[in-house]
């Protein structure tokens, strides 16, 4: 349970800053916003002492693709410049460290150390901060649940000024894990880590014939895997719909280095990510329509093999592919893009079927759709995570009829007791978020006694009436 003291810190900031522009990953909805920079513990405070009417929220590396981290005339506080490593436990698993820490830098760190992180999303250019706030989930869900179900302790600022240690089975962690920073803004966290023996994965890839036959693949086999996930072309259509490329791995262990792989035997926990070369612009509107994705999703799918075991990948590889892109999001154009996350439960599979042909038959240009299979829900009352099958995918904002075509989605997941992801929305109707989350009037009610005042608050809060 939550502390029952809490501490408080004093010291000023100066918060006569000049409103800039502020966005989510997608860029589909900017506004503007004073944007404090605190370096300390202390420094938060006082900014969120003074931050006026409009309140504020707390922001990392920006990764949320919505408008979860804006604040229009408000407040916004950078959290990335609280970013140390507090301590280590090498041979407990576990770090402390502050919110502002990126999911990178604790793979440069640990990994030496022959530890990983718990749970990772597509980039590792997320914070702690945020992996809590947004309960972020990854390939391993099905065993190992979100992000919060491996913190085990956390240090939250909340609007009365008290730092609170926060502990799982509270209500507080349990509103804050997921409460997409509306409790508060998170300063550290205790986090319990994975052990490795290498920085490399075991990875083994197969084609699924269609969406029926992949479904199939996943239920007899996940369970073989900590790791698994499906890239899925959501413009084939009849009996092509929903083929699929499989890629499941786990961590390679040191003994299933081959005799050739003498640098990977040297320094089996070495971790250098590769980089391209930063993107010189924004790609042009029109080049990624139905015919261009379409190629790319027919050579993707006929290069991937029928069947490949035991291919040995870099972790960055193998988790962040995009990550090695600088500013992949450009690709979409100046209108940025929406990405639209949705899970249904088991025994849902045919709502799951009907939204993946409307979704062919609309001709959404999507190239980075995946399909997962998700394990036992976590408690956070607003986590996104429950037991079924989740589909992401990537679509251009300017898609003529997009709007009313994603409201229409909303309402088939919503009929089959599913849900959206609140960390990648933008634009979800508020009528249709007590339907999908069944705790959200709890959550309420323990954030109007937190922060009577509002002082928390984002564009996400005031779109949704959170």
């Amino acid at each position: 349970m939550a502390a029952d003291t809490c501490r408080t810190t004093h010291a000023s900031a100066d918060t006569r800053t000049t409103p800039e522009l502020v966005t989510g990953w997608g860029r589909t909805a900017p506004t503007s916003a004073r944007l404090l920079r605190p370096r300390t513990a202390e420094e938060a405070a006082a900014a969120v002492r003074e931050w006026g009417a409009r309140g504020g929220i707390a922001r990392g590396l920006g990764r949320a693709y919505g408008d979860a981290a804006q604040n229009a005339g408000g407040s916004v506080l950078d959290m990335t410049g609280l970013n140390r490593i507090r301590t280590i436990d090498a041979d407990a698993g576990t770090v402390v460290c502050d919110a502002g820490v990126s999911l990178h830098r604790l793979m440069e760190v640990l990994l030496p150390l022959g530890w990983f992180v718990p749970v990772t999303p597509g980039t590792r250019y997320v914070t702690v901060g945020g992996a809590i706030g947004a309960d972020i989930h990854g390939k391993n869900h099905h065993v190992c649940g979100s992000f919060s179900r491996h913190v085990r302790a956390l240090e939250l600022l909340t609007a009365d000024g008290c730092v609170r240690t926060v502990l799982p089975g509270s209500d507080l962690f349990d509103a804050t894990t997921g409460g997409m920073g509306l409790t508060g803004v998170i300063l550290s966290a205790t986090v319990q880590l994975q052990r490795v023996e290498t920085s490399l994965m075991s990875v083994d890839t197969e084609r699924a014939a269609d969406l029926d036959d992949l479904m199939a693949r996943l239920t007899a086999t996940d369970h073989h895997y900590r790791y698994s996930v499906a890239w899925i072309d959501l413009l084939a259509r009849g009996r092509a719909l929903g083929r699929s490329v499989l890629t499941r791995g786990e961590h390679a262990p040191l003994d299933a280095l081959p005799p050739s792989a003498r640098r990977a035997r040297r320094a089996p926990l070495d971790f250098r990510p590769g980089q391209l070369p930063a993107a010189p612009g924004f790609v042009p509107e029109g080049l990624l329509g139905r015919t261009t994705v379409g190629l790319f999703n027919e050579l993707w799918y006929r290069r991937a093999p029928r069947s490949r075991t035991g291919e040995l990948q870099k972790i960055s590889a193998f988790f962040h592919p995009l990550d090695g892109v600088p500013h992949w999001n450009r690709i979409y154009g100046r209108g940025g893009f929406v990405q639209y996350q949705f899970v249904v439960g088991y025994g849902h599979e045919e709502a799951l079927r009907r939204i993946v042909r409307r979704i062919a038959r609309r001709g959404c240009p999507s190239f980075l759709a995946v399909l997962k299979r998700f394990g036992e829900g976590d408690p956070g009352w607003l986590s996104f995570p429950m037991p079924g099958w989740t589909l992401a995918l990537d679509i251009p904002a300017r898609l003529p009829g997009l709007g009313a075509f994603l409201d229409e989605l909303d309402e088939e997941v919503a009929t089959a007791g599913g849900r959206v992801y609140l960390a990648k929305d933008s634009r979800l109707r508020p009528e249709l978020l007590a339907e999908m989350y069944s705790r959200l009037p709890e959550f309420r009610s323990l954030r109007a006694g937190l922060d009577p005042g509002g002082v928390f608050t984002s564009d996400l809060a005031r779109r949704l009436s959170l």
